[in-house]
C-alpha cells in the first residue's frame, strides 16, 4: 500500500513538474506536511479551476443567459439585470462573510459548499429553460443566478486562501494560468459543438441541456476540492478569529477602516477599479458590431469560441508573466485593451464604414478576441497579486474586502457605462477606455 501511494506521488510530482516551473526555495519555506503534497494539491486545483471555468461558459451572463432569455420570450428589461447580479452578487457579500470563513479550520470545505450551491442553482436554471417561458421563467432564472452568485462568493473568499496555504509563491500564477488554458480548450470544443448542433437558432431546450452539463461540472468541482490536503488553520488564526464578532456586525465599517489605513491595499483596489475596461467592454463591442451591420458574432457558439481561444492562448503565457510581475501585467493588459477600443471606435466612425463585409466582420471578431485575451491577462495578474500581498487571515480579508469594494465600484461603473450606451455604444466604450488609461498610470506605482 505504501509503495502504491509512493508511486502515485511520484507520478503526480512528475506531471506537476512538467506543467509548472517550480520554485524550490519558496517550497522549502512551507511546512513539511505541505511540501509533500504540493504536486497533488496543485494538480487538483488546476482541475477544479478548469472545471469551474468550463462551467462558467455554460452559464455566461453576457452570452448564454441573454440568448436563453430571448428564446424563452423574457421581457428585455430583465436581460439588463444579468451581468450586474452575476458580478456584483459574487463580490458585495464577501466582507460580511469573512468572519464566518476565518472560523473554519479547513477552508477547502467552504469551496465545496460554494460549488454545491452553484451546481444546484444551475440545475434550477436548466429545469426552467426546459419547462418555463415568459416573465415567470425570467424571474426564476434571476433568483437562481443570485443564489449562484452567493455560492461563487463563498468560493472566491476561500480559493485564494487554499491556494496560498498549499502552493508556494512563484507557482501560484501558473496554477491560475493552467486552469484558464484548460478551460479555453473546453470552451472551444463547446462553442464548435453549439455551432454544429444549434447553428444560429439555438433553442431553449438545447440550452437546457447545456446548463445541465454545467451543473454536473460544478458537482465535479466539489468532489475535486474535497480531495485537497490542506493544512489546518494555525492556532493564531483561530484565536484571532473569535474576537471578531464585532466585525461580523460592523463589516462595512471594518471594510472602510482597512481601505483607509492600509495604503498598499487601497492602491490595489483603486487600480483594480480603474482596470474594468477589459471586463465590461466586450458586450458593448458586440452591440457596436450589430449596430454597424455585422452578424458574424450573432451566433452563441461564436462568442464562446472567441473567449475560449483567448483563454487557451493567454492562460499559460500570462500565468508565467504574473509570477514575474503581476502588477505590471495588470496595467499593460488594460492599456492594450484601451488602445484597441480607441482604434476600433475611430475605424467605425469613418464615413462609409459598414461591418457587413468580410473585413468589417473580421474587425469585430479580432477586437472581441483581443480584448478578451487582455482580460485573461488582467484577471490572472490581479488574482496572483492579491494572493502574494499577504499571508493567513490577512490574505482572506484582503480578498474579501477588495471584492466587496469592487462590487460597489462595478455597479457604479456599470451604471455610468450603461447610461452612456443609451446615448450611443461608442460613448460607453470611450468611457471605459479612458478609465483603463488612467489605471495604467496609477498602476505603474504598484510595488512588486
Amino acid at each position: 500500500m505504501t509503495n502504491e501511494h509512493s508511486g502515485e506521488g511520484h507520478r503526480a510530482d512528475r506531471l506537476y513538474s512538467a506543467l509548472v516551473k517550480r520554485n524550490p526555495e519558496a517550497e522549502q519555506q512551507l511546512p513539511p506536511e505541505v511540501q509533500q503534497h504540493i504536486a497533488p494539491n496543485g494538480l487538483r486545483q488546476v482541475l477544479a479551476n478548469a472545471l469551474q471555468s468550463s462551467g462558467d461558459q455554460t452559464v455566461n451572463a453576457s452570452t448564454v443567459l441573454p440568448w436563453l432569455f430571448s428564446a424563452l420570450g423574457v421581457p428585455p428589461a430583465l436581460t439588463g439585470l444579468l451581468v450586474p447580479i452575476r458580478e456584483s452578487g459574487s463580490m458585495l457579500p464577501q466582507a460580511a462573510l469573512t468572519p464566518l470563513v476565518v472560523r473554519v479550520r479547513y477552508r477547502k470545505w467552504i469551496l465545496v459548499v460554494g460549488a454545491l450551491i452553484q451546481a444546484l442553482s444551475v440545475a434550477v436554471m436548466a429545469g426552467t429553460a426546459a419547462l418555463g417561458s415568459g416573465l415567470a421563467a425570467g424571474l426564476t432564472i434571476i433568483v437562481a443566478l443570485a443564489v449562484f452568485s452567493f455560492g461563487r462568493c463563498l468560493a472566491s473568499i476561500a480559493s485564494k486562501d487554499v491556494l496560498g496555504r498549499t502552493i508556494p509563491k512563484g507557482e501560484r500564477g501558473q496554477i491560475n494560468g493552467l486552469a484558464t488554458t484548460a478551460a479555453g480548450l473546453v470552451a472551444i470544443t463547446l462553442g464548435l459543438a453549439i455551432r454544429i448542433i444549434g447553428g444560429e437558432e439555438l433553442a431553449a431546450g438545447q440550452i437546457a441541456w447545456l446548463l445541465a452539463a454545467g451543473s454536473l461540472l460544478w458537482f465535479g468541482v466539489a468532489l475535486v476540492y474535497a480531495g485537497i490536503r490542506e493544512p489546518a488553520g494555525e492556532p493564531g488564526e483561530r484565536r484571532e478569529a473569535k474576537p471578531e464578532s464585532e466585525y461580523a456586525h460592523h463589516w462595512f465599517r471594518q471594510m472602510l477602516t482597512l481601505l483607509s489605513n492600509d495604503k498598499l491595499f487601497r492602491h490595489f483596489v483603486t487600480v483594480r477599479g480603474l482596470l474594468l475596461v477589459s471586463a465590461l467592454s466586450p458586450p458593448f463591442v458586440v452591440s457596436l458590431s450589430i449596430q454597424s451591420g455585422s452578424a458574424s458574432l450573432a451566433g452563441l457558439g461564436g462568442f464562446i469560441i472567441a473567449s475560449g481561444v483567448a483563454a487557451l492562448l493567454g492562460g499559460r503565457v500570462f500565468g508565467k508573466l504574473a509570477d514575474r510581475s503581476s502588477g505590471r501585467l495588470m496595467s499593460v493588459g488594460a492599456g492594450i485593451a484601451s488602445g484597441i477600443i480607441i482604434v476600433t471606435v475611430l475605424i467605425v466612425s469613418l464615413p462609409g464604414f459598414h461591418a457587413d463585409g468580410f473585413f468589417g466582420n473580421l474587425l469585430f471578431i479580432a477586437v472581441y478576441f483581443m480584448i478578451t485575451l487582455m482580460h485573461t491577462g488582467v484577471r490572472v495578474a490581479r488574482k496572483t497579486y492579491v494572493v502574494d500581498m499577504a499571508e493567513g487571515d490577512k490574505r482572506t480579508a484582503y480578498v474579501a474586502v477588495s471584492n466587496s469594494a469592487m462590487g460597489v465600484i462595478l455597479l457604479a461603473v456599470g451604471g455610468v457605462s450603461s447610461a452612456l450606451a443609451a446615448v450611443h455604444t461608442v460613448w460607453a466604450l470611450l468611457f471605459l477606455a479612458l478609465l483603463g488609461l488612467v489605471g495604467v498610470f496609477v498602476g505603474a506605482r504598484l510595488p512588486k
